[in-house]
């Protein structure tokens, strides 16, 4: 992580996958954890233990998740801890440019962008799937979404 931020405040380009000593079939490739709740951090729970170096995004406010369950620990709840293993994680309110930048440079060198945000959030923020493969068009882009990404329910 110190070499994550580093990069981002001597504004020198970052590299590829930061070093880990992760092993799997999934190894060197890097993951944008955008999700929260179950479905997309299960998920990204999977890759990052098959390896992937996954780097898991949140709020300010965190996910919903830390605060489900009892726990000993404030913000530490079970399934939040069982689902967001094997992942790196920094906070950013991507209302704000700087941490849109921090993002953007972070799609950069990524492999893939896993989010269940609604489609007309991220369109908002700039990062729907157009404005992510701009950044880098070898991006894999993965909307995991409950009610779909089209039709009257998508919004929801």
């Amino acid at each position: 992580m110190v070499e994550l931020f580093s990069s981002f405040a001597n504004s020198q380009p970052m590299e590829k996958n930061v070093k880990t000593e992760k092993q799997g079939p999934l190894s060197g490739y890097q993951i944008i954890d955008l999700t929260s709740v179950v479905l997309g951090p299960y998920c990204t729970q999977l890759l990052g233990d098959l390896g992937a170096d996954v780097i898991k995004i949140e709020t300010p406010s965190g996910d919903i998740m830390r605060h489900a369950g009892p726990h000993i620990t404030k913000g530490m709840g079970p399934i939040y801890l069982t689902i967001n293993r094997n992942k790196r994680a920094m906070t950013l309110d991507l209302r704000k440019e700087g941490a849109k930048m921090i993002l953007r440079k972070l799609i950069k060198f990524a492999d893939g962008v896993i989010h269940n945000i609604r489609a007309g959030g991220m369109r908002r923020l700039g990062f729907d799937y157009e404005s992510v493969k701009e950044i880098n068009p070898e991006i894999v882009y993965c909307h995991a979404v409950g009610f779909g990404s089209e039709g009257h329910y998508a919004e929801r």
